[in-house]
């Protein structure tokens, strides 16, 4: 029989292992379910994972997907390794996206180009704002941080989409919840004419650079992480495990709000309900997948764009629905999981050992 046994020490092997295996078996899952589905899963594992990469387009689309969510990734690394647990960084997403919409609202046809600086600047204080609104919750009244960051996700919908069926609608937009297309002095300068992919890829690039430095070779990124992890033992090194609470909170959602910036005033171009793609809580999955190390969330990030673009190919060419992305989604995380308990213990059979019969016994 398999039996788990405890390792002396977590596994350096399986942590990197682990996330690959963890795929493995999703494509594993992948096939039978589109067998399942009356599907050839030749074709249906090709639609996911070849098609997103057959040509410089689609792989420009797939950069586009991976920016937002290598963002939020980024900055919700920094609050898993301080034991912070944001799960309402959608939300952050949404507000970001809110501020930076109204300030690209309000540019004309003579606007400076120097409003997209503004505008990026408005997503990201407005993804600190909502995130802080946690972070006074849980210094000043021990509120749980996965409630309210949770909660709030609903309340920043419902914000979004009071200004875009209310005061910011466009009149001439025939009925439709949405603002007017932002002015083009307004759109994230892109890398290179024919492509959606715009600086955000570039920032969000600088962004996991800016983080591998802070996290693994400044004192302030250790005393972040131990802050968060062992308070007691932070206090008594002279750290405070209420600055890492604040630092971990406003760095995640200015990374999140960012990227709605990113998002509105990029590839869609105006405010509407659809604002929400779930981008903040797949980040998560890409966080833990990557191992909250930016190298390995660049990675992820890529991943997990290539299962958004590989739902929509299989909605438009398999006649799947769309929200086979999230099944996808889920088993990584699940196996994920399950997987990681290799990290802690390790398989040994061992053989079942006859129990002799006791006298008298017929």
């Amino acid at each position: 029989m398999l039996k788990l046994e405890a390792r002396p020490e977590p596994s350096k092997f399986w942590s990197i292992a682990s996330p690959l295996l963890a795929l493995a078996i999703t494509v594993v899952l992948g096939t039978l379910l589109f067998v399942a589905l009356g599907k050839d899963p030749v074709r249906g594992l090709q639609v996911f994972f070849w098609e997103p990469l057959a040509s410089a387009s689609r792989i420009g689309e797939l950069a586009v997907k991976a920016t937002p969510l290598l963002l939020i990734a980024l900055g919700l690394a920094v609050c898993f390794r301080s034991n912070v647990w944001n799960i309402g960084a959608e939300g952050q997403f949404v507000i970001g996206a809110v501020f930076a919409g109204g300030v690209a609202l309000l540019a004309g046809k003579d606007t400076s180009r120097w409003i997209v600086l503004a505008i990026l600047l408005a997503g990201l204080a407005g993804g600190m704002a909502w995130a802080a609104i946690v972070a006074l919750l849980r210094d000043r009244f021990n509120a749980n941080e996965i409630l309210v960051s949770l909660m709030l996700v609903y309340v920043a919908t419902s914000v979004l989409n009071y200004l875009v069926f209310g005061p910011w609608k466009d009149p001439g937009g025939y009925n439709f919840p949405q603002t007017k297309t932002f002015e083009a002095a307004t759109q994230i300068p892109r890398l290179m004419a024919g492509s959606r992919v715009s600086i955000g890829l570039l920032i969000a690039l600088a962004a996991a650079a800016a983080l591998w430095v802070f996290l693994f070779r400044t004192r302030a990124g250790f005393a972040q992480q131990v802050g968060g992890l062992a308070p007691a033992a932070a206090r008594y090194a002279g750290f405070s495990s209420r600055r890492a609470l604040w630092v971990a909170l406003l760095v995640s959602g200015g990374a999140a709000g960012l990227a709605g910036a990113l998002e509105v005033a990029g590839p869609i171009g105006q405010l509407t309900p659809y604002v929400p793609a779930g981008y903040g809580f797949a980040a998560i999955i890409v966080a833990f997948v990557g191992r909250l190390h930016p190298v390995g969330m660049i990675f992820s990030a890529i991943l997990m764009s290539m299962f958004y673009i590989g739902g929509e190919l299989a909605q438009s060419r398999l006649g799947l629905p769309r929200s086979l992305t999230g099944v996808f989604q889920g088993l990584l995380l699940f196996t994920l999981l399950a997987c990681d308990t290799l990290m802690a213990y390790r398989l040994r059979w061992v053989r079942a050992e006859r129990v002799a019969p006791t006298a008298g016994a017929r």
